[in-house]
């Protein structure tokens, strides 16, 4: 075979070899690079009434629902603050007011909201209407619930329902 019958190959060889000499320095290692973690933003002041919400934060480890977990830390630099921990994301939530004695916590820039309550919490992603996770419980959460009082006597209340008469 002839030169001439591969000449289409070598022309095609040469000008990969051109394009790849005429790239800029470290251009074929930037895509390998990571790329850089994203900056937080400052945070916000709190208001008082978000502070002594904050107070009422479980901080720790809960376990939820499907073997999830999820784990709740204070932030180290701003008080009031907290990073929440779930499927390996990290989340800044700060505290809202409530007016059923929940603690709220929110993440406003993705869209997530902590709820707690007595027995125990989940996390919802606020712009799709839907829980993420639930039935997560702090070992705060887990103490046995109060006695039923009946507040006419306030003694405990251990009798049965009486049925109505005919």
């Amino acid at each position: 075979m002839s030169l001439s019958a591969h000449r289409p190959l070598v022309l095609a060889l040469f000008g990969a070899a051109c394009l790849i000499g005429s790239l800029p320095a470290g251009a074929s290692t930037a895509a390998k690079k990571k790329p850089a973690a994203p900056v937080e933003a400052p945070l916000a002041d709190l208001a008082p009434e978000q502070v002594a919400n904050a107070e009422r934060v479980h901080v720790g480890d809960q376990d939820c629902e499907f073997r999830q977990q999820v784990k709740v830390q204070r932030h180290q630099a701003k008080d009031g603050y907290f990073h929440l921990n779930f499927k390996g994301r990290q989340y800044t939530m700060a505290p809202e007011p409530t007016t059923t004695g929940a603690v709220r916590l929110e993440d406003k820039k993705n869209g997530l909201v902590w709820i707690q309550i007595a027995n125990k919490s989940m996390l919802m992603n606020a712009r799709a209407g839907q829980r993420l996770v639930d039935e997560c419980v702090h070992p705060n959460q887990k103490m046995p619930q109060s006695v039923p009082v009946d507040p006419v006597t306030s003694a405990v209340s251990t009798a049965e329902p009486v049925a109505q008469a005919r």
